[in-house]
């Protein structure tokens, strides 16, 4: 069954928290995630100068690929699956046959640049520094989070990073941007820890173009559900143990057939990475129950659909930021500016969180989806819920949930771009709003901004962001920007039951 085979690499295992929250434990000095990534400056957050690979980079990759692909070859692998996320929010993929790991490792395998650009249905749209049939690129596995999946026996996976043929940078590679914007807030003496809470909904397999029949009708959040499913979801939690992913809760969800996990945070890029495995692990699970999986916005067009709420901390000199401080809820003042700076940008940063037509339908009032420009403490209808964790349990639990975010988002892309708005944030000294302490839905209209209700609003905020244009880049910029244009345009004329049954299945 699978491991990690970077198993010196793994985090220690924490405590559960109560509730439905991410654990948020003291960052380690160094995170999991190795690469040539470039690194912001500690007065910006843009785009720095990338250095190719070196020739010594190179035989150091193919050293430890070469050790991992015994280690796997001894254990029946056959094939390495190499994973990125392409800015439609789809999780694309190449393989190798375990033999090739080392050369992987040493001088990628070919991509098209044009994925940059590929719509959630597949087809292709162009941009500003993207588009048509030229040119190649190279994904090259980071073997530090190489690992053999418990359920696809004689496979194994490890997230890609993209560079060009001359071994430099991929501008448009969202994984590289995320370790940036790592970067630029170490250049600052700061430390992050994150995790995405997963949720998504199975369904009886069938033909694709019906409506889903869920295998289970029990109560939301009910025991009757968990029964029914028991063998699938112990297989499930069994899985992600041996992939020594640290589950902290699984359990039912509101939505019909719906669930969702939470696993211990991590430095943002392995958070992100822990995402695209966690769902892949889902879906495989899935498959072997005779179970189709969907991690869509909106399933349904009048249902909660599946959030990927976005868990965060803030940590100097192995202190949590978010605790002991001598603001609201003991937020520290550089705590309060990182969020602050967030939460000022979140109408754009939907653009990246929220990134389908299809977002919208979730991202309504009074379904917990956080569609209110606010905070407040334990406030599940503001976008950003500030948890301050219970008294005594420990530093590590205090932390921000931004709850706006869905299940669509390229993991790298969200979790970046908020670190990026957040550092923004904290060197302009920003401070937050009156906190909302009851239902902003309850409110007087307008009293409460209302965050985008459609993704037009959000491109539109996204488009006039010079914070976000100098953070990504020009190339993955305007890839994003192409990519969720031609969207609005590919389901301009679909009612919200043709848009949820076009995306239901993709994601």
């Amino acid at each position: 069954m699978g491991t990690t085979v970077a198993e010196a690499d793994h985090p220690a295992e924490l405590p559960a928290e109560p509730g439905d929250d991410t654990g948020l434990p003291e960052p380690a000095e160094a995170g999991r995630s190795g690469g040539s990534g470039g690194s912001g400056g500690s007065a910006g957050v843009g785009l720095a100068a990338a250095a190719p690979l070196t020739a010594e980079a190179r035989a150091e990759r193919a050293a430890r690929a070469r050790a991992a692909a015994a280690r796997l070859s001894a254990e029946g692998v056959d094939g390495v699956i190499l994973s990125w996320v392409d800015n439609a929010g789809i999780t694309r993929v190449k393989s190798v046959p375990v033999r090739r790991l080392e050369h992987a490792a040493a001088w990628g395998v070919g991509a098209a640049p044009c994925f940059d650009v590929f719509l959630v249905d597949d087809s292709i749209t162009t941009g500003h520094h993207v588009g048509g049939p030229v040119g190649d690129l190279r994904l090259i596995p980071d073997v530090s989070r190489l690992c053999r999946l418990a359920a696809q026996p004689g496979w194994a996976w490890a997230p890609a990073d993209r560079y060009a043929q001359d071994g430099t940078p991929h501008p448009g590679c969202q994984r590289q941007f995320t370790r940036r914007m790592v970067r630029s807030a170490e250049l600052r003496g700061l430390g992050l820890r994150a995790g995405i809470e997963v949720e998504w909904v199975v369904a009886l397999a069938g033909p694709p173009e019906q409506p889903p029949v869920h295998p289970t009708h029990g109560p939301a959040y009910g025991l009757h559900r968990l029964a029914d499913l028991s063998d699938y979801l112990r297989e499930l939690l069994r899985a992600l143990d041996e992939q020594r992913l640290t589950v902290l809760q699984l359990h039912p969800e509101y939505a019909p057939g719906q669930f969702e996990v939470s696993v211990a945070a991590e430095d943002p890029v392995d958070a992100a990475d822990t995402t695209v495995l966690l769902r892949q692990t889902i879906r495989a699970v899935g498959l072997r129950h005779g179970l189709r999986t969907s991690f869509a916005p909106a399933v349904e067009p009048d249902g909660v659909g599946n959030g990927g709420h976005l868990h965060l901390s803030l940590w100097r000199d192995g202190q949590n930021l978010g605790q002991g401080g001598p603001g609201r809820h003991g937020l520290t003042a550089e705590a309060e500016s990182f969020l602050a700076g967030a939460l000022a940008e979140l109408p754009a940063l939907l653009t990246l969180g929220a990134p389908s037509p299809a977002s919208y339908l979730r991202l309504v009032p009074q379904r917990w989806a956080g569609a209110f420009q606010c905070w407040g403490l334990e406030n599940r209808e503001a976008a950003l819920r500030l948890i301050a964790g219970p008294p005594g349990e420990g530093a590590g639990t205090a932390n921000a949930e931004f709850k706006c975010f869905d299940a669509a988002a390229n993991p790298y892309l969200v979790i970046g771009a908020v670190i990026a708005a957040g550092l923004a944030g904290l060197d302009a000294r920003r401070v937050l709003p009156p906190e909302v302490p009851t239902d902003p839905a309850a409110l007087p209209e307008g009293e409460v901004p209302r965050l985008p209700a459609a993704l037009a609003q959000a491109l539109a905020a996204y488009r006039t962001s010079g914070l976000l244009r100098e953070a990504l880049g020009g190339p993955l910029y305007e890839a994003v920007l192409a990519v969720r244009q031609a969207e609005i345009e590919l389901f301009a004329d679909h009612t919200p039951e043709q848009l949820a049954a076009a995306t239901r299945w993709r994601y």
